[in-house]
């Protein structure tokens, strides 16, 4: 089964806040493997933007490492799963430990 991720990154890394990335970093895998790696700019950052672009190139999940509620509801309204609390680490070893059952979640890592 092929599933595809989102990663809000900067500098090649996981951003803090999805909403301050400078890319997205989408992974797709199949088999639980990873098979591709590309880059998307985001739209311009408002209310509602991200889920539907990230929603219109096909993405199943989202690591992020904070997001606001009504981020995380419009993300579920896309059919979009919103992983969140994730520290900052390369895109595909986040991938990959998702894949695994390893991905450690914890607080949501931003306030509103």
């Amino acid at each position: 089964m092929k599933k595809v991720f989102a990663i809000p990154t900067q500098h090649d890394k996981l951003c803090a806040h999805f909403g301050h990335c400078e890319k997205f970093t989408i992974v797709e895998t199949e088999e639980n493997k990873v098979t591709e790696k590309k880059f998307l700019a985001p739209p311009m950052h408002e209310p509602g933007a991200y889920p539907k672009f990230l929603a219109e190139h096909g993405v199943h999940v989202i690591i992020a490492g904070g997001m606001g509620q009504k981020a995380q509801s419009l993300f579920s309204e896309n059919n979009i799963e919103v992983v969140f609390g994730v520290d900052a680490a390369e895109p595909t070893a986040l991938v990959e430990k998702y894949l695994l059952n390893d991905l450690e979640s914890g607080n949501n890592k931003c306030d509103h």
